[in-house]
């Protein structure tokens, strides 16, 4: 279940907060992702604010993805009355579906606004939750320095049963947004719990003090990547997680084969797909759904966006948009390709060239 029904009105946007993009996809994109590659097959998105612009955008965008991995169904929550509430309605679409049985069921829950969750992270949680055989487990990170979390995790005095999640506290973790239930007492968890807190809302962490208080043993799984559960929820959070993703993604490509010589000025956006032997120079913007063939060499200086680049071409110093660039041509400097634009294989540009359609 990813709970992506919130407002985000501390983004200041019209856009629903689901939608802000990091590195090019919508950051709920990126957690259905990371959820569905580590072989969750049924889905369950909460939405609310903008469901309708939410629905369609994620079925767009994830056409051949996430869709072709898992079964994924849309509930609205009508009110945005808290996480607890939103699980509660996420829980509807889930129980149209067939079970092995309440004592072999469980419901991962991941908050939508992590687009740096990874699909390790989603495993060794359910691994962690599965092997100690709890009622629940929360995802937690370390409380130390630079941490932006606040709910922190109440332990007994074993040190390991967590009785229960505060909003302040002086615990050496804190919750990250990702639970693992069991399925049987999710709902009447919820049931028990009340708006009377701090937020004024059903608050899903509630659920944690609910169901140890009723002699249940909830975990906790303490990651050891506390970037992958960094939550967005203002426009420099958006950039500092951009910013990770992008080192994440230039790190990945770079193992596989091509040269990248300068990081930090070279942005490749997440549906970006790479060829081997290529060399990117700086000043390297590679966006949207953009396809780049061996061994071709751009920039400096190249911004592409939902363009395909054939094998040995060479790029330097153009814009370009919906466009195709054939094998083991040469283009630039200082060229727009138009939308529609075709540079025939082989061929060669030269300098201040505008591509059209029709050329």
């Amino acid at each position: 279940m990813v709970l992506a029904a919130g407002k985000g009105s501390r983004m200041k946007s019209e856009r629903p907060k689901p939608l802000h993009e990091v590195c090019g996809q919508p950051m709920v994109l990126a957690v259905l992702q990371a959820v569905a590659s580590a072989g969750i097959s049924q889905l369950s998105v909460v939405v609310g604010s903008g469901a309708e612009r939410v629905i369609k955008t994620l079925q767009d965008t994830t056409a051949g993805g996430v869709f072709a991995r898992a079964n994924v169904s849309f509930v609205e929550q009508p009110r945005q009355r808290g996480t607890g509430d939103a699980a509660s309605v996420g829980l509807t679409a889930l129980d149209e579906l067939d079970y092995l049985g309440d004592d072999n069921d469980h419901v991962l829950v991941v908050h939508g606004d992590l687009p740096l969750i990874t699909e390790h992270v989603v495993r060794e949680t359910l691994e962690h939750h599965l092997d100690t055989g709890a009622a629940a487990t929360v995802l937690s990170v370390p409380s130390g320095p630079g941490t932006t979390l606040r709910s922190r995790l109440v332990f007994a005095d074993d040190g390991e049963r967590v009785l229960g999640v505060q909003a302040e506290g002086d615990s050496d973790e804190c919750a990250a947004g990702v639970y693992v239930f069991r399925r049987s007492l999710l709902a009447p968890a919820i049931r028990r719990t009340s708006p009377e807190n701090y937020r004024g809302e059903y608050d899903l962490n509630d659920v944690v003090a609910v169901l140890a208080d009723a002699g249940h043993t909830v975990s906790s799984w303490c990651t050891g990547d506390p970037d992958a559960v960094r939550s967005v929820n203002t426009r420099a959070d958006l950039a500092e997680a951009e910013a990770l993703l992008r080192d994440r993604i230039n790190r990945a490509w770079m193992q596989a084969g091509v040269t990248i010589t300068d990081p930090l000025r070279t942005y490749i956006d997440a549906a970006v797909v790479l060829g081997t032997g290529i060399i990117l120079w700086p000043g390297t913007i590679l966006s949207g759904c953009t396809v780049i063939g061996d061994n071709a060499e751009l920039g400096p200086d190249t911004h592409l966006t939902d363009c395909a680049v054939g094998t040995d071409a060479v790029v330097v110093r153009t814009t370009g948009r919906d466009a195709e660039i054939g094998p083991g041509s040469t283009v630039g400097p200082f060229v727009v390709l138009e939308p529609g634009a075709q540079i025939a294989p082989n061929s060669v540009t030269g300098s201040f060239v505008t591509a059209t359609s029709s050329e």
